[in-house]
């Protein structure tokens, strides 16, 4: 299996995958207008023998912590063919995409997903709660990458405009 960016020819490929991964085509449809958008920051794929069989993708956030701006980034989708889940192909996604925004000084990672199973990569519920979005719940999960960075008491965190237009 290999893991690499997008490339323009794998436009089809990516929608199919996210299409066939979910319930409806909502999410194949939302990454094509954060692409449109110029929102999608973050785009791999994992192919196996030439083919996609898994996509994630990062989007920028506009997120501020106790009055303060920070640099955070909305992860999802995250889709794998439905034959291949249970894996290991979404992990390989997710690691990949907290590694590539981590040297990217990134500092903050949000999702709305699955706790039990996000809960491995780091992320919380709890980390979630201080940030007001029409989102919030309990599948609103944060990710601090920045170590240094108090964990605010308040906060507002607005998905790219394309969630918005779901």
């Amino acid at each position: 299996m290999l893991l690499r960016p997008e490339k323009s020819c794998d436009e089809e490929s990516i929608f199919a995958v996210n299409a066939a991964a979910f319930e409806t085509d909502a999410e194949a449809r939302l990454v094509d207008m954060l692409r449109s958008d110029k929102d999608l920051l973050f785009s791999h794929v994992a192919e196996k023998n030439g083919a996609i069989i898994g996509h994630i993708a990062l989007s920028p956030m506009d997120a501020i912590a106790d009055q303060q701006p920070i640099r955070a980034l909305g992860l999802g989708p995250v889709a794998v063919s439905p034959e291949l889940q249970h894996d290991g192909i979404g992990s390989h996604l997710v690691r990949t995409a907290i590694k590539w925004a981590k040297a990217q000084d990134w500092q903050l990672i949000i999702l709305l997903g699955n706790p039990r199973y996000y809960s491995r990569f780091g992320f919380s519920v709890e980390d979630a709660k201080p940030f007001d979005s029409p989102f919030a719940g309990p599948y609103f999960q944060a990710l601090w990458l920045d170590e240094t960075v108090q964990k605010p008491q308040s906060g507002r965190a607005e998905y790219a405009p394309a969630f918005g237009r779901l």
